[in-house]
């Protein structure tokens, strides 16, 4: 039986002890919130769970793991803490705020011989791993580009720009469909609202990878529309893949092909192919419950994880050359991966 404590209890941090209380060789053991209304409404939900506002108490409590779902510039110092006292961790996304600390966070669990992951919660998602099924299946053919929006009206960060927010997501999906890290980034974007803080609202993020994939990131928190939709486009098949919707995949027998060879100008005439729609079958379960217990695989069982914390760091290390392409007019930036 794994004990775990949960630090952070605002949007993410309740959910995350829901699926650990309700999952197996697993007790929710502890909940921690600067808060006391929100501790109180946690244990009113789970009576044995002890709770506190001291985050250092649950340090030198007995659980086994922490699971952090606290501000995203505390997720550094409190990670560290937790890994330096034996406790695996679980940290939600982004792993941290700069390269260099997200490394610190990969190197100390390695060093101790913990577990170290980052909620990175699609890569558990069921329709976002048929979409890389099809994908390694050769299906599509060769991935000529692909495109994603995740865009809403709001919530607004005080602390992040929407690339921390927001990109995260659509960076590790991309990670994950098509095991491969991209050499290159640019990003543009705008601060419309707060200005003063010079918090960009919207960014538009290119991602250059080494087969010539081309991928484009869109998100914002200034839409009228919530969209949560990946197009992907292949030289044989093209599928979207929408979160929102019930379908949640559908494959197109879509695709343009130049004739093999033409005489004449007028000879020539590209084939464009419009075949059937079909939508691609998901046995869905929820993904964070499957990223809790994959968490639970990785103490008990040493199970690999697809969000170990060496993946949480190549999604940092992306945000912040998307980052830096961003303050740099959207030059080009290498990744360095």
């Amino acid at each position: 039986m794994i004990k775990v404590g949960v630090a952070g209890l605002g949007y993410w941090g309740p959910k995350l002890a829901r699926n650990f209380a309700e999952i197996q060789d697993v007790e929710l053991a502890w909940v921690c919130d600067q808060s006391r209304p929100r501790l109180d409404h946690v244990v009113s939900l789970y009576p044995w769970v002890h709770s506190t506002c001291d985050y250092h108490e649950l340090l030198a409590s007995d659980v086994d793991a922490i699971v952090l779902a606290t501000p995203v510039s505390t997720h550094y110092q409190l990670g560290l803490e937790a890994l330096r006292a034996g406790k695996h961790v679980l940290i939600e996304k982004p792993l941290a705020t700069t390269t260099d600390h997200a490394m610190k966070i990969a190197e100390t669990a390695e060093r101790r011989r913990l577990i170290a992951m980052v909620g990175h919660t699609f890569q558990y998602n069921p329709a976002v791993n048929a979409v890389r099924d099809l994908i390694m299946s050769g299906e599509l053919g060769r991935i000529y580009y692909i495109n994603a929006t995740r865009a809403s009206l709001g919530l607004l960060q005080p602390d992040v720009n929407v690339i921390w927010d927001l990109a995260p997501h659509d960076v590790s999906i991309l990670l994950h469909i098509l095991r491969s890290e991209p050499f290159q980034v640019s990003a543009q974007g705008q601060v419309y609202i707060q200005k003063r803080q010079s918090i960009h609202e919207v960014a538009y993020i290119t991602l250059y990878f080494p087969s010539g994939i081309l991928a484009n990131v869109r998100v914002s928190w200034l839409d009228p529309v919530k969209q949560r939709r990946i197009t992907v486009v292949g030289s044989r098949k093209m599928l979207v893949y929408d979160d929102i919707a019930e379908d949640k995949v559908t494959l197109y027998d879509k695709g343009v092909e130049v004739p093999p060879y033409s005489d004449t100008p007028e000879e020539f005439h590209m084939s464009y192919r419009h075949g059937a729609e079909t939508v691609v079958p998901i046995e869905w379960h929820e993904p964070l419950r499957a990223e809790c217990e994959a968490f639970r695989d990785c103490i008990l069982f040493g199970k690999p994880s697809c969000s170990d914390a060496w993946t949480g760091a190549k999604v940092v290390k992306i945000l912040e050359t998307a980052q830096k392409s961003l303050l740099d007019g959207g030059a080009r930036e290498n990744t360095d991966l």
